[in-house]
């Protein structure tokens, strides 16, 4: 039986030695010293052995849930609080996926598509209070008919899932972007 979709904690650091060192050094492998190989995975950082990007959409929807009821914290990016973008670069950031930090910038990277083509996973964008550019991000988590559900940090009431049907979302809404293929 072959185990996939399986999350993993990262390895402990290990030892390793650069065998042309140890022959410059006139010695054998095992008598090379071991150097310390540099770690810079989080305890809580969680691996997929899987390419299957269905299931990393899931994941990612999963982890950014368990911080639903968290507040809402100006420049925040853990469970002491989130702004928007801190959310979404936090939950990625678990995966191993680097966004940019703001959501104008997040609005930069993956493809535009359309409403019609939203799916999970994708990140939808808005400019809220009169701003020129945008300034809100959240990521979908449903997508069912012509309703579309996400997940996102408000300045009112924290990490919670919103609809585009919602007056207020639908006027504000700019783009969605697709960053998981």
């Amino acid at each position: 039986m072959t185990k996939t979709n399986t999350i993993k904690r990262p390895a402990k650091p290990q030892a390793e030695y650069n065998s042309k060192q140890a022959v410059a050094q006139n010695k054998t492998p095992s008598q090379a010293k071991k150097a310390s190989k540099i770690n810079d995975q989080n305890d809580s950082d969680i691996f997929i052995d899987s390419e299957n990007p269905n299931y990393l959409i899931s994941q990612l929807i999963n982890t950014a849930s368990d911080n639903l009821g968290v507040t809402y914290r100006g420049g925040g990016t853990t469970k002491a609080g989130f702004d928007c973008s801190g959310l979404m670069y936090s939950t990625f950031k678990k995966f191993d996926i680097t966004l940019p930090r703001s959501s104008h910038e997040m609005a930069t990277i993956g493809t535009h598509i359309g409403v019609e083509e939203a799916k999970k996973g994708d990140l939808i964008f808005f400019i809220n209070r009169g701003q020129k550019r945008i300034n809100h991000v959240g990521m979908i988590v449903e997508v069912n008919g012509d309703e579309i559900k996400f997940i996102h940090s408000s300045t009112q009431s924290g990490v919670i899932i919103s609809s585009l049907k919602e007056s207020y979302y639908d006027r504000t809404f700019k783009q969605i972007n697709r960053v998981i293929q």
